[in-house]
């Protein structure tokens, strides 16, 4: 990562990130990094790059593109970086809703071995959490949950698990029916899938306290934005995620 006042970029792999206060910032770092590419023997892909602009003024938000030697980039809304979709808005709604279908597909490629009578319980549940669990908590340390986004997953749990373990016989009409919420619980004494969010997203932050002031992401987590908030209620922050986890742990004042 290379920064300074006015710009970053954020290289990984082949994929190149340019962060600017404005597109004309963005636009001089990209003539850049061309001319730089083409030094080196490379090229840029003028088709798989594209460029967001994040702003609550609603003009900034109309459609257009950049051109940069002879290439038109074109403006999108969201777009995906390693992995996790990224808005123009900061809705991680969206990156949620992603995660979700991803598990649901994994959920459907293991769908034989969860209900295979032969496997014990202990063994579905370890694929449970090793191959679906990973897919749908990549990167969940940085999500911010309302109460929307809890139900959201804990549905989908409570899904998989009882696919898991079954249906149950009513000791009262003798007819199988489906688990209760309150026996998913009984039955899965590990922590769901919520508090394993929470617990990675404390487990973040605390790494991210003890790096010092030198690092970005330091001066990210406790800097504050300059400008003044839009009227009406504030939106709901990571940080304030953190500080009702650590309420909930009784580890914070």
């Amino acid at each position: 990562m290379k920064s300074n006042c006015t710009h970053q970029r954020l290289v990984y792999a082949d994929e190149v990130n340019i962060l600017g206060r404005s597109v004309h910032t963005v636009k001089k770092v990209a003539e850049a990094l061309v001319v730089d590419s083409r030094e080196n023997g490379l090229e840029l892909n003028a088709n798989m790059t594209k460029y967001m602009v994040t702003t609550r003024d609603q003009d900034a938000r109309r459609s257009h593109s950049i051109k940069i030697d002879n290439s038109s980039f074109e403006r999108v809304e969201q777009f995906r970086h390693l992995g996790t979709a990224i808005t123009n808005q900061n809705y991680i709604q969206e990156e949620i809703k992603s995660r979700l279908k991803l598990g649901n597909v994994c959920c459907h490629s293991v769908q034989n071995v969860l209900s295979y009578s032969l496997l014990s319980k202990n063994i579905k549940i370890k694929v449970y959490r090793t191959v679906i669990l990973s897919v749908v908590l990549c990167g969940c340390e940085t999500w911010l949950l309302t109460l929307r986004e809890e139900r959201r997953l804990r549905v989908f749990e409570n899904r998989v698990l009882r696919g898991i373990f079954g249906s149950k016989r009513d000791e009262l009409t003798g007819e199988w029916r489906k688990l209760h919420n309150e026996e998913l619980n009984d039955l899965y004494c590990l922590h769901i899938i919520v508090r394993v969010i929470k617990s990675r997203r404390m487990r973040l932050a605390g790494h991210v306290a003890r790096m010092g002031e030198r690092k970005g992401i330091y001066r990210v987590l406790l800097g504050k934005p300059e400008g003044k908030r839009p009227l009406g209620r504030p939106s709901l922050r990571w940080e304030d995620n953190i500080k009702l986890d650590l309420l909930e742990v009784k580890c914070g004042g």
